[in-house]
This record gives C-alpha cells, structure tokens and sequence, in this order.
C-alpha cells in the first residue's frame, strides 16, 4: 500500500496538449493586447474617423423668406411651411417597395398625378439616390403620405409664398419660383434683402437618426429681412377695383395708376390692368405680369401744358396776367398746322390750360429758347430714373438733338415727341405740388421725408396750380375729376398712338393732377391704354377714375376738406385769372 500510494502521489509532467493550449491562449492575449496597443496609441484616428462617418452629421436650419408689408403692417407676402415629396430608388429597391401597388396608387391619387409617371420616375434608374415626385404639398398631404408608409419615400420641409391681396398687387410685389427666390418685381429687386442663411452646425446622431450631442457651429445664420412698402393697402385696394372698372367699361388694353405723397415722394398706389393672381401659377402670361406703370412709355399729350407754363413763366416770357391771341383758332408752322377745336381769341394764361390750347401754349414754346424747355423736362426727371429702384422700370425718352425745327417745338409743348411714364408724370405733379421740390421717388416706408431738389420757383409751382384748378371746374375739360370739398389743380391729356409712318386710330387717355390744391398732399396719374367706343379723351375716361380714387384716398388720409364758403372764394380768386 506504501509503494502504491506513492506512485499515485508522485506529479507527472505537462502534457504537450495542454502546453499547446496554453500557447495559444498567451499568444491570442499577447496579439490582443498589441492590436490594443497599435489601436489606442499608433493608430487612434482611423477608427475615430469610420466612427464618425456613421454618427456626424452637419444639419441645417429652415430659414423663411422675408415678409413684405404696406405702411401699416398689411401683409402683402408671407411664407408658409410645405413639404416636398422625394424618393430614394436605391432603398425602393432594396426593401421590394413595388410589392403593394395600392400604396402607390394612393400616393399618385393624392398628388393629382397618374400612377404609371410617378413609378417610371422611380423605376428609370434603380441605383439613384434622390428624384422629386411633388414640391410644396400641404401639411394635410404630407401627413397622408406619412401614412402610406411607403419605403424610400420621404418628406423635406420647405416653404411656399402667399399673397394674401392677391392680383391687386401682382405686379408691384411680383412672384418667387419654385425654389424661393424672386423672379419678379420687388421679391425680384429685393431678393437678398429677404433671404437669410441658413446655420450650418455639426452634431452627432444615433442609430435612428435622433441628435445626441451637438458638437460644433459650422457657419452662422443670417436671419431674413422684412420690406416696408409705402403702399397703403386701403388705397392701393380702391384704385385697382376703379381702374380695372374703367378698363373693362371702356373695353382697354390695359391701365395703370401711380399715386405719390408730395410731401415726401413716397408712392402710395402703384394700379395694372390687366392683372393675375400670383397664387396660382398654372396659366401665367408675361405681358400680365409687367408693371406697366414704371415699364411702359407713352406720349403724354396735353398733360405736359402745365410745364411750359412754368418754364414761360420762370423764364420771364410771359407774367401771370398775361393775355394771349389766338385767333383764329389755328396757326401755321413750318407748312403745317396747329389747331384748337374752337377759335378762343385772346386768352389768359389760366384759360390756355382750362380749355386746352394748343395754339396757346405753341406760342409760348415758341417765344424760349428750345432749351429753355428741354431743360425744363429735364429737370423735373423725365428722360431719367426715378430713384424707386425697382427692375424693369422705363427711363422715357426726351431727345436731345441740335437742331429742331418750328413745329417739333410746338408738338413738344403739347405732348408729343416724347415719352413717359406714368411714374415720371406723377413725380411732375408732385413736384408743382411741393412747391417746385423734385423728390426721388420709393416704394418703401420712409421714416423721413428725404432732401429734395428745387426745380422750380415756389411763385410759379404755385402759380401753375392755382391756374391748373379750372380745369376741374365748370367750363374746363377735366370736370369729371372734380372733388366736393377738395379743389384740385389738374390736366387731362389725350394722344395718338404712334405707328409705322405717323399716327394710328388708337389713343391713350391721361389725367395727372394734385389735391388739394390749396395745401398738396397727394398727386395721381391715370392712363388708360387703347380705349374703344367713342369716349376715348383722357377727362372722359381716366377723370372719373382720378376723382373717386383721389376723394377715397383723402378720407381715408383724413385729410379736413374746405368748408363751403372757403370753396366759395378760392372759385372766385381763380375766376378772375380765367
């Protein structure tokens, strides 16, 4: 038993199995230990930067265009939040997306598109990763679509702009594209001002996509700006309900009005016809989309009188008490003629532009120099920009040549020969009722009246409206532009539309004036394009239109109108100049 026990107690050596195991478990430890190393301490970056390139991302933020206001804070153009509707035809693929065409169906329905278009934009090239099937859905829709659960369709958040007056400023405010950036009018003009940037930050997120560290700020913002306009809504609103009336009664092409405050040159209304409605895109025509009050130029006819007037008496041709022949009603010029519908005889300079003389006032333009006039024009902004700063608009034309001939100077006393545009007609009279201040004229709120030029003695600017008043009054040819209350000091003017070789049967019909006259705040021009019938002279057609808008536009300004008696006397004063 003692030689037993001790053959059973004596140790025997390592197995070679077991040496060979624990080799390879000293050598797996050693290798993981070095890899650990060569991780942590050669080569730490690699893996950091594979981490990162499945957790970092760099987010943006929604940035909304700018709001564009009138004066008094009505929205004209807002922003609104819409969806777009994407797929991904990889992932599509990948997850048999086409399994369940009812879904598809349903997303075809709802985005008012056939089936078989939307799955061909997906089906044509499996391997992309991105492909718009709608933009600017509502949130209604988005929401369904949500619910289709469809793989590889997904929502992007984007906005839409609305613009809640709709056609009544169509063409002043203008449109954005699909996209968000101005392509018309002042969302054109003003397209950096009221688009921001977005901030760019670099966050880390999860599995499922959620942000669970925000790490750092790539780029900072910049928030949008908001637009001011002068516009005031209200009258903005009742000029373009009168004009549209008149374009439709009188059958034109088209109208346009141009409202200023003569205190500060801000434009308060600013009318097209025809118009569009800028929230629904579908059937838009360009020459709707014009702002025909800045753009087009037309020949201004009997409306430009009242300058020569001026430019008579600041030159000292003529004084206010001044009497002119002008029997028998016509003249020759350079073997043509200037007539006057009837023989007036002599007339006072008051009464040249009561009843319209084109034999008057051509003797006046003939008794200046041709740059007297010229200058005259010149001065008072037409041939030039007005300072509105907006895109499209029309410098008019004003020829500057050495020689002129008799008659070119008295057709350039009664309106032809020369273009301009209703904005540049409306800064003229603003300026007779400013006192013979020329300011720049803008379409955004001023907070104070910028510093004019003077163009024009105060004495004549405010000779020439005292004379311009009986040209609303009875016996004159703007009557339809009288006002109870208001006394206002302005002209009508009717021309021919030029064509190939000389005149046309189409005419432009103008009435430009100030009011009231006996302290100015406002001046307006209404032109009403290729009126038809038999009405077609600018105190027919466009009269009316400047008297309701005009009266509107006072009350709405609260402009105090002249108690009867004062009415009264200033008739009486200015019946002794007629």
């Amino acid at each position: 038993m003692n030689k037993q026990a001790k053959r059973i107690t004596k140790p025997e050596p390592f197995h070679w199995r077991l040496k060979l195991v624990v080799f390879f478990v000293c050598a797996v430890f050693f290798s993981l230990v070095a890899r650990a190393a060569y991780i942590q301490v050669l080569e730490p970056g690699r893996l950091r930067h594979e981490s990162d390139m499945r957790t970092l991302r760099t987010t943006s933020n929604e940035v909304q265009r700018g709001l564009i206001s009138d004066r008094n804070g009505e929205m004209l153009a807002v922003s609104v939040p819409v969806r777009a509707v994407y797929a991904d035809p990889k992932v599509v693929f990948d997850e048999d997306g086409f399994a369940d065409m009812r879904r598809w169906q349903a997303l075809a329905d709802v985005l008012h598109e056939p089936v078989g278009d939307v799955v061909q934009r997906v089906k044509e090239n499996p391997k992309k990763r991105f492909t718009y099937l709608k933009r600017q859905v509502t949130p209604e829709v988005a929401a369904y679509i949500n619910q289709l659960k469809l793989p590889g369709i997904y929502l992007k958040a984007e906005s839409r702009r609305y613009y809640p007056t709709g056609e009544i400023t169509a063409q002043l405010v203008g449109i954005t594209n699909i996209d968000d950036v101005g392509i018309e009018g002042l969302e054109s003009t003003y397209d950096n001002w009221l688009t921001g940037t977005p901030s760019k930050q670099k966050v880390r997120k999860s599995r499922d996509g959620r942000v669970v560290e925000r790490l750092d700020i790539i780029q900072e913002g910049e928030s949008p700006n908001d637009l001011v306009l002068s516009i005031d809504q209200r009258i903005q609103q009742l000029a373009y309900r009168e004009l549209k009336r008149a374009t439709e009664i009188y059958q034109a092409t088209s109208a346009s009005l141009v409202m200023i405050d003569v205190r500060t040159g801000e434009v308060l209304a600013m009318a097209n016809t025809p118009s569009y409605n800028p929230n629904s895109r579908d059937q838009l025509q360009s020459h709707r989309m014009r702002n025909r009050a800045l753009a087009d130029a037309y020949e201004p006819g009997s409306t430009v009188k009242p300058f020569v007037m001026a430019a008579a008496l600041q030159s000292g041709i003529v004084k206010p008490g001044d009497v002119i022949p002008t029997a028998p009603g016509w003249m020759r010029i350079g073997g043509r003629q200037v007539r006057d519908g009837v023989n007036w005889g002599d007339m006072t300079l008051a009464k040249i532009l009561k009843k319209s003389s084109n034999v008057g006032i051509s003797k006046l333009a003939l008794q200046m120099p041709i740059q007297q006039l010229l200058g005259t024009y010149q001065s008072l902004g037409l041939g030039s920009y007005s300072g509105i700063n907006i895109i499209g608009e029309s410098a008019g034309l004003v020829q500057d040549r050495h020689r002129w001939s008799d008659f070119e100077k008295a057709t350039l006393a009664f309106g032809y020969g020369l273009t301009v545009t209703p904005l540049q007609l409306a800064r003229m009279y603003a300026t007779l009722g400013s006192g013979g201040i020329l300011y720049p004229s803008s379409i955004l709120k001023l907070k104070q009246a910028p510093e004019g030029t003077r163009v024009l003695s105060e004495n004549v600017a405010q000779e020439v409206l005292k004379m311009l008043v009986g040209v609303t009054e009875e016996g004159g040819t703007g009557t339809k532009a009288h006002i109870d209350g208001y006394p206002v000091a302005g002209k009508s003017g009717t021309s021919r539309k030029a064509i190939a070789g000389g005149y046309g049967d189409d005419y432009v019909a103008l009435f430009a004036g100030v009011a009231p006259a006996n302290n100015p705040r406002l001046a307006m021009v209404v032109v009403v394009n290729e009126p038809k019938g038999d009405h077609y002279y600018g105190g027919d057609v466009s009269g009316p239109v400047f008297g309701k808008v005009m009266s509107g536009a006072l009350q709405m300004l609260n402009v105090e109108p002249l108690p009867s008696h004062e009415v009264i006397e200033l008739a009486g004063t200015l019946g002794g100049q007629q």
